[in-house]
């Protein structure tokens, strides 16, 4: 069976992501209690259930840290992948006052007085930090939820073994994506966004391309951005990591990042010997894929 968990910090997209899942078939639970996991998976297996997707939080408190242990159980009979959505505290705090809920941590039973909003986060940081480790973490903090449930679907497209590979585009000017493992600032090479022709395009446009194809400081850092991820790819394996996230960056995430994402990922989906490891690339743009989708 494959045991999609789907976790992370309250406010930081664990319904869209949900929905996601069922939108694509899986039977989905919301709001487990930890307790009940491996019950719900005998149940489903008796039942020849092949794909769910489970959504479990910390509210319950303490209990969650038995989770890693069940899900290491788990494994040994199941495909299991994590999902930890997450998000920065600027935005959960802006996400919870314009809906006017109220965090599940706020309410303690071992405190008479109500936690504020932002130690409610920071107590529930600690106790799925365990998770984090084993996870792919995705950063909701810039991300609409069109973007999200995209991003989903991207991932189930992904072989559940193996390591994937997560090259990712990004703007410096919204932020490092949290969820980046390796970083990489493009910033200083030539800048397609003060070319007026080329401004409003992006880097999957041919004009953009063929601009930075002719510079030869574009093509030494794909080179080196290539042979350092060749270098140290073995090593992330034998670590027994299931996610890598690549950060590439620039300032506005439009033109140069967008660029190298696509060359460097089209140049690992190339290496037949990286497929027979059970290697699996995915490339993501953050801020192209943020821009809302316009009717026809």
């Amino acid at each position: 069976m494959q045991i999609n968990l789907i976790t992370g910090i309250s406010g930081s997209g664990k319904s869209v992501a949900l929905r996601a899942f069922e939108d694509a078939g899986y039977d989905c639970v919301d709001n487990l209690p930890v307790s009940l996991l491996e019950n719900l998976v005998s149940t489903l297996e008796s039942e020849k259930c092949e794909q769910v997707a489970v959504a479990i939080d910390a509210r319950r408190g303490e209990s969650i840290v038995n989770l890693p242990l069940i899900l290491e159980s788990l494994r040994r009979q199941h495909e299991v992948r994590v999902i930890f959505l997450n998000a920065s505290t600027e935005t959960l705090v802006q996400r919870f006052s314009e809906t006017r809920r109220r965090h599940p941590l706020s309410d303690n039973a071992n405190n008479p007085q109500s936690a504020t909003l932002i130690e409610a986060i920071d107590r529930e940081r600690n106790l799925l930090e365990p998770l984090k480790d084993q996870a792919h973490s995705i950063d909701t903090s810039n991300l609409p939820a069109h973007t999200l449930r995209s991003w989903i679907h991207d991932l189930l497209k992904d072989k559940p073994l193996g390591l994937t590979v997560i090259f990712e585009s990004f703007g410096f000017k919204k932020g490092i994506p949290s969820e980046a493992d390796l970083v990489f600032d493009v910033r200083c090479l030539p800048n397609p966004h003060y070319d007026k022709e080329l401004q409003p395009l992006s880097g999957n446009d041919k004009p953009v391309i063929e601009f930075l194809e002719k510079i030869p400081e574009v093509a030494s850092m794909e080179s080196d951005i290539i042979q350092f991820i060749e270098k140290w790819l073995p090593h992330y394996i034998a670590q027994g990591r299931s996610y890598l996230t690549i950060a590439i960056g620039c300032t506005g995430g439009q033109h140069r990042s967008v660029y190298l994402v696509n060359r460097i990922s089209e140049y690992f989906h190339s290496q037949k010997k990286l497929a027979e490891l059970q290697i699996n690339f995915l490339d993501r743009h953050r801020e192209l894929d943020s821009i809302p989708v316009k009717a026809v």
